[in-house]
């Protein structure tokens, strides 16, 4: 069943400064390079990219200094590889130099069709749903998965003659 699902994923930050500011310099100066890194690792599907095309910085979800990064990838394992395994781990070690320690949960994980392109709005209940009831079939963690088969166990039976 997992060959027909891709594991979609949010990650937010709180900038500690704007963009344009000498503090998220290093940050800004790497974008380019862990994006190539990730859309040359095995396993990557898809990323957000803003209406400039190159990265998703400029996409606001939830205020004016939290950025966004989504991606749809063919494993959860090929994502944590890429994640902690790869040159994108020392970025990631870094991260409270450019961001502000997290009070609720950033990251959030899903299951969606081959296919698929999750919506902003899409992740964004994901990430809410977590933060509200914790890993669940619907939205989790690295720590906490869920596999496809418990993501569809999860999900109600529809009645006869009703539309799924």
């Amino acid at each position: 069943m997992a060959a027909n699902y891709h594991i979609a994923q949010l990650n937010v930050a709180r900038m500690r400064a704007p963009l344009d500011d000498p503090l998220m310099a290093d940050f800004v100066a790497n974008l380019d390079a862990i994006n190539a890194l990730g859309e040359q690792t095995p396993g990557f599907v898809w990323r957000l990219i803003d209406d400039e095309g190159s990265d998703a910085t400029a996409i606001r979800l939830f205020d004016d200094r939290t950025i966004v990064n989504m991606t749809v990838w063919d494993s959860i394992d090929a994502l944590y590889d890429y994640a902690y395994y790869s040159g994108h781990a020392d970025i990631y070690r870094r991260r409270l130099d450019w961001f502000e320690k997290p009070t609720e949960a950033v990251l959030v994980l899903w299951w969606i069709p081959v296919g698929h392109i999750p919506t902003l709005e899409e992740a964004k209940e994901r990430l809410l749903h977590l933060r509200a009831l914790g890993p669940t079939p619907q939205a989790f963690t690295f720590k906490q998965r869920f596999t496809v088969d418990e993501v569809l166990a999860a999900q109600p039976v529809k009645e006869s003659g009703e539309s799924a």
